[in-house]
């Protein structure tokens, strides 16, 4: 991740969702974090399969239970002013309300796929945003080790249940009863 200073717009700390929807179409991934514009990386095949047997296992699970609804990147996510994030895959629940162009506020659940190019904003810019606004949980794939990590906001720190790999089974909080290993993300 890297901060988009070359993109026309308000100065880095000030960007907001109206000056971000507002970037032309460019064919890059851009997130606000704390009013900062970064360029995502554009995701890879290993990354892609990866998001989509998580999405495949969280969404049977969500509609079986009737829970919510599950959503992957790109989606923009307005956790809150100067905080506007596509995360790669997220759930939200029944009761909250999703706007016609983005979802305003925070997902129940998120995963984030941490690549040596994003793990440190993953786990730093993004990880106090999530917590910031209130994200109950909060999963780390981290794809070359072939681990999820699993991050609970506990008092509005992240606090983290464990790393779990292989035929580990994942705790969720949000999702509880959920049937899911860590080797069936890394088919």
């Amino acid at each position: 991740m890297t901060p988009a200073d070359w993109v026309p717009g308000p100065a880095q700390g000030q960007w907001t969702y109206e000056a971000y929807a507002a970037i032309p179409e460019d064919g890059h991934r851009y997130e606000v974090v704390n009013g900062v514009l970064y360029m995502a990386p554009s995701p890879n095949p290993k990354h892609q399969t990866i998001v989509v047997e998580i999405l495949a296992t969280l969404r049977s699970f969500v509609n079986e239970q009737g829970l919510g609804r599950v959503f992957v990147s790109p989606l923009d996510v307005e956790l809150r002013y100067g905080n506007i994030v596509q995360p790669d895959v997220f759930v939200l629940l029944n009761e909250h309300l999703v706007a016609s162009s983005r979802i305003i506020g925070a997902p129940d659940l998120v995963v984030e796929i941490a690549y040596p190019s994003t793990a440190r904003h993953d786990l730093s810019e993004k990880l106090q945003a999530y917590a910031a606004a209130g994200v109950p949980e909060y999963w780390v794939v981290t794809p070359d080790a072939h681990v999820v990590e699993v991050l609970v906001l506990d008092r509005g720190i992240y606090r983290s249940l464990g790393i779990f790999i292989a035929d580990d089974v994942l705790p969720s909080q949000v999702l509880p009863g959920l049937p899911v290993t860590v080797e069936q993300f890394f088919m």
